[in-house]
Parts: C-alpha cells; structure tokens; sequence
C-alpha cells in the first residue's frame, strides 16, 4: 500500500519513545483542509480501531484510515531534515496538483 522510508521509520521510532504514555504506534489518514483540498494528518495511536489497516514496519505499526486508503496508494512517506525546515514528506503519484504553500493536495 504505502512504502516508508528508513528515514521516516526512524523518526517515527524517536516519537513513540519520546511520549511518557507508549502508543501502540501512528495513525496516517487524510483531511479536508488548505487551498487545494486535502492535507495528510498523523497522529498517535493509543487505542486501535479495527476498521484501520495495519502495516508493521520494523516494529513499528502504521495505522491506515480506510477513507484515506485510495488517497494514499503508491505513496512514499519520507522524513527529511534541512538547515530550515524538517518534517514529514509524502510522495504521492495520485496527486494531481498542490497548493502554492504545499500544504495541501487534489486529485
């Protein structure tokens, strides 16, 4: 479904250990939000909902939201970090455009 990068999985693994309450792991799903439409959303797991996906990934286990599933076929989640800016990259082949701030998508 989605490929995560050893970068991403190794930041996703520094945030579960940094909470004093250990998630079960991370949740990705999609929202309407920004310019464009549509704007990626993670957050920590702590009570798992059955309806989710599950991806174990170097033991860690991604949560997929089932509306977000189509949204996010083929999708690369990447980490990166620079002099400026560090954060979460999701390369998406089913996006059709972004907005000027690149905080959202379409497709």
């Amino acid at each position: 479904m989605i490929t995560v990068t050893s970068n991403a999985v190794n930041h996703i693994k520094k945030l579960l250990s940094s909470r004093d309450n250990k998630p079960l792991g991370i949740k990705l799903g999609i929202e309407t939000k920004g310019c464009s439409g549509l704007s990626y959303k993670m957050e920590f797991v702590d009570f798992p909902d059955e309806k989710d996906e599950v991806l174990n990934i170097e033991n860690i286990k991604i949560y997929i939201d089932p509306k977000a599933t189509l949204f996010l076929l083929g999708t690369t989640m990447d980490y990166e970090e620079g002099v400026l800016e560090s954060g979460f990259k999701f390369i998406n082949p089913n996006e059709k455009g972004r907005c000027g701030c690149g905080e959202s998508f379409h497709v």
